[in-house]
């Protein structure tokens, strides 16, 4: 996979895209597989982990997503896809809906170029739906709810 983009598959790169794929239905942070590499490779620093995803990114391995407005966080499926972030608890999920921009050949719209199409969506999640209907509330609080 990474000679086919042009990287050289070195131990570390080798390593840290295991991790990725360890946690690819998380969509991790640098952090995140800095964290779990760490306690595997002593040696391995966090910008050696930054940079490696970067590569992985500019070769299109993976996909930022900056869903949060906080942080990058990377999904390895790279096929046009939306997700949904849940405000209770910060879990990203791939959602699977048909997006018409995306699945045309359209290329741009009233004479803009079109290079990305992104879709995000931001709500609470079926997991802490459900808890917080066990305990009573509505499930339908707002905003990062208590």
């Amino acid at each position: 996979m990474l000679e086919d983009v042009g990287l050289r598959p070195t131990f570390q790169r080798v390593k840290v895209l295991e991790h990725i794929y360890k946690f690819r239905n998380s969509h991790p942070t640098v952090e995140t597989i800095f964290e779990s590499l760490h306690k595997e490779l002593s040696v391995i620093s966090m910008a050696t982990v930054y940079n490696t995803m970067n590569a992985f990114h500019k070769k299109g391995i993976l996909n930022a997503i900056t869903i949060t407005g906080e942080e990058f966080r990377y999904d390895p499926n790279t096929e046009n896809h939306h997700h949904f972030l849940c405000l209770k608890c910060g879990k990203i999920y791939d959602i699977d809906i048909k997006c018409p921009i995306a699945l045309t050949s359209k290329k741009a719209i009233d004479g803009h170029k079109i290079e990305e199409v992104h879709g995000y969506f931001k709500g609470i999640c079926r997991e802490c739906r459900s808890k917080r209907l066990k305990n009573g509330k509505s499930g339908q609080e707002g905003k990062y709810y208590k």
